[in-house]
């Protein structure tokens, strides 16, 4: 009887410091701002470059939707343009077939579309791992592809949807010429799921990704669910992607069957590789710096930019195992004790 009295006091004071650590996790620090601050600063200071802003927004938001699965849960794929691809086509065959253009309900039909997709496939493809499960996720973006083309005539096929038009937001903010609205919209919905994003893998549900990222035997030996788990994450980065896909519809007007591609999916990895995984911020580094170098090194040599970011890549995977957030961050640490020691 004694023992169980010092062991429950124990285990309470174990699991207050837990919550304690997660909680002080949760809180925002200073240098968390600085992405956000340049965003808005990029607003005023090119204004004449919103249109290029606003890809850059879609596909931080694309890359941190992969971050959640394979920087959090280890779940490698290769074919998460599958669900950039249907949340892209529901809102451009919602506006080309159906006449529903209002932007909002869009976002949130694209990520339920979107979701479910991931759970449909994620109970299946999920209980695989390795070079199985990178071929299964590949073969599904490849699919949905294909089975777009077949139905042409109402996909459209490989000419895609062009010279779609959707409604203004909330009914009062029109489409501009130059972006401006476009770069605020997709600002707002990337600083929403963003914190959403946030709350998830600082959470308690995120710490036990985190120990199937590590080791997923261990996790399987003291009873946690981790299929389930799995397809939970996996079915709410679908639907991220899809709010990244559908987004890329509305602020581009058009839509393509190219948004399947293999090379979508292998760019956005590539953008994680170079940022860093598992960083939440490293999807900001790594998409930023991947669509500025290919902005200016097309136009330096239209046929040999990816040999650039190839290169990039490369000194990325070799010096800076973390990815540019890492560097980031070690240097920060050598100049505090640095600091310290002067």
């Amino acid at each position: 009887m004694a023992a169980s009295e010092t062991i429950n006091p124990q285990r309470k004071q174990a699991r207050e410091r837990a919550a304690a650590h997660l909680l002080s996790r949760h809180h925002f620090h200073w240098a968390e701002a600085l992405p956000w601050v340049i965003a808005i600063a990029a607003f005023y200071v090119f204004p004449d470059r919103m249109t290029f802003g606003n890809q850059v927004l879609v596909m931080v938001l694309f890359a941190l939707s992969l971050d959640l699965i394979l920087g959090y849960a280890g779940i490698v794929t290769l074919g998460h343009a599958a669900f950039f691809g249907l949340g892209a086509y529901t809102v451009g065959l919602g506006a080309a077939r159906l006449g529903w253009t209002e932007p909002i309900s869009g976002l949130f039909a694209a990520a339920l579309i979107s979701a479910f997709a991931g759970l449909i496939t994620g109970w299946f493809l999920l209980r695989y791992r390795g070079l199985t499960l990178l071929m299964l996720t590949l073969a599904t973006a490849i699919m949905l592809q294909e089975a777009g083309n077949l139905r042409s005539d109402f996909s459209g096929g490989y000419d895609g949807l062009p010279g779609l038009e959707f409604k203004p937001l909330f009914g009062v903010f029109g489409y501009d010429l130059y972006g401006r609205t476009n770069y605020v919209y997709a600002l707002v919905v990337l600083a929403v799921v963003f914190y959403f994003v946030r709350r998830i893998v600082y959470s308690p549900f995120g710490q036990a990704l985190t120990g199937i990222r590590e080791n997923v035997r261990r996790m399987h030996a003291i009873g946690s669910p981790v299929h389930r788990r799995l397809v939970t994450v996996y079915t709410i980065a679908a639907g991220i992607a899809g709010i990244a896909g559908a987004l890329f519809t509305q602020t581009n007007a058009y839509v393509t069957l190219t948004v399947f591609d293999f090379e979508n999916s292998a760019k956005v990895m590539v953008m994680l590789i170079l940022g860093g995984t598992g960083r939440l911020y490293g999807a900001f580094i790594g998409a930023v710096v991947y669509m500025v170098l290919e902005d200016h090194l097309s136009k330096l040599s239209p046929t040999f930019w990816q040999f650039g970011i190839g290169l990039l890549l490369v000194l990325a995977v070799l010096f800076a195992r973390r990815g540019l957030l890492g560097l980031l961050e070690d240097a920060g640490k050598y100049l505090k004790k640095k600091k310290v020691q002067s």
